[in-house]
């Protein structure tokens, strides 16, 4: 199969969506669209600043394609989709790549989420008349194709051993079924949606603007299988020895969430469509921390032990809130080890990550977790390493380093005591 090998920045794809817009009329078609709906998250893509969802981009060749031809319009795709796919094969690569897209995805499923419910309204009640069904329509479809290119790209990146290898060395682009920008005029303005911690950066376009509210929200999924697959992979076989069982009266919206993503990976294993599955981990590890323990013990009821390894995985990738968080709840349902592994994969973060994550852990009680947090990266960190963290929060942290630094050995102590004075901390 042959992978591109091309190293493609955002700014050279700029360069060439500089040049398609140039033919474009700014009042007109779908860029006049854009142009007036998120004039800012257009000005990002063209500066380099952000790489554009492709669904973007099939909206401006509907335009190019009306003022050029068609053949012209073709013939621009296919350039653009390869170097759109490059471009964004080698910002998933880069260091904190995965879990920027785990990161998005988790937004872009909520804004699916939200925009059905739009949908359903708008359906059902005719709120606006036909304009505001048919922009309830576009913002539904491009949520959908964004949560469905945000899963390709984490399957292409997906190289790392012991996780599910999947696809080419590039990702697909994603061809969304959109409106003409004729069928409808201006929708109104909607309803103010709940309120949001956390704004996905990026081109929204036509309305579309991922929400961090809503968090309770279940992903969508693929539906669970009517019956187990066969086979000893899929033997349903019983949770391993010394698996925490759920509360006698787990939360309704978390079983359903669990139950999702066990028969998910149950049928997407059983058809071998490894990538699939490694996307709905990717999913899963997004979901509020407090609904990860139940999560793992349905999936080691269904003998899908190792899926857990992955999501564990993935989620020491999240944000220093989202491990903090997943790190807390993993805790008070009395998953140790699980904790343990999770704060070891997460000693690879950037200093002021590690500091935030043991900050936020030790505020929310859980002194040791944040102390095995540190005790991890003083062992595979330098001493320099150590004292970058200390930085952030010197009366907190320092204390907490040069602990878990005599509790590697005294050498190691010595250098991080060292680092500290060197950096005008001890």
């Amino acid at each position: 199969m042959t992978v591109h090998q091309e190293v493609v920045s955002v700014r050279d794809f700029a360069d060439h969506l500089r040049e398609l817009v140039a033919l474009l009329d700014p009042g007109r078609g779908w860029y006049g669209v854009f142009r007036r709906r998120d004039p800012v998250g257009m000005d990002a893509c063209l500066e380099g600043a952000e790489l554009p969802p492709w669904d973007v981009m099939e909206a401006l060749f509907a335009d190019l394609a009306e003022a050029r031809g068609s053949a012209y319009a073709e013939q621009a795709s296919a350039r653009a989709a390869r170097l759109h796919a490059d471009c964004a094969l080698s910002l998933d690569r880069r260091p904190g790549g995965r879990a920027r897209l785990v990161e998005r995805l988790g937004l872009m499923l909520r804004e699916q989420a939200y925009a059905a419910e739009r949908l359903r309204a708008a359906r059902d009640h005719g709120d606006g008349g036909d304009a505001a069904l048919a922009w309830a329509r576009d913002d539904h479809a491009r949520a959908s194709a964004r949560c469905a290119e945000l899963r390709s790209r984490l399957a292409a990146v997906s190289r790392t051993p012991d996780r599910f290898v999947t696809g080419s060395g590039s990702a697909t682009p994603v061809r969304p079924a959109a409106p003409e920008p004729e069928t409808a005029s201006e929708p109104a303005p909607r309803a103010t949606p709940p309120a949001r911690k956390r704004k996905a950066t990026g081109a929204r376009f036509a309305g579309l603007e991922a929400e961090d509210g809503g968090a309770e929200r279940a992903p969508v999924l693929p539906a669970a299988p009517a019956a187990s697959p066969r086979g000893a992979r899929f033997g349903g076989a019983p949770a391993a020895p010394g698996t925490e069982q759920p509360a006698a009266s787990p939360d309704p919206a978390a079983l359903r969430t669990a139950q999702a993503v066990v028969g998910a990976l149950l049928r997407l294993r059983a058809e071998g469509r490894s990538g699939e599955a490694h996307a709905v981990l990717c999913e899963a590890a997004a979901l509020p921390g407090h609904r990860l323990p139940l999560l793992a013990v349905e999936l080691h009821r269904a003998g899908l032990g190792a899926d857990w390894a992955t999501l564990l995985w993935e989620v020491a990738s999240l944000p220093p809130d989202g491990l903090a968080a997943a790190v807390d709840a993993l805790a008070a349902a009395g998953r140790t080890e699980d904790c343990g592994q999770l704060l070891r994969q997460g000693v690879a973060r950037p200093a002021a990550e590690i500091a935030e994550a043991a900050t936020a852990l030790d505020r929310a009680g859980r002194g040791p977790l944040a102390q095995t947090l540190l005790g991890a990266f003083v062992r595979v960190r330098s001493p320099q390493d150590a004292a970058r963290v200390a930085s952030i929060d010197p009366p907190r942290l320092v204390p907490q380093l040069l602990a878990a630094a005599r509790t590697v050995s005294e050498e190691r102590e010595r250098g991080v005591e060292h680092a500290l004075r060197v950096a005008g901390l001890g």
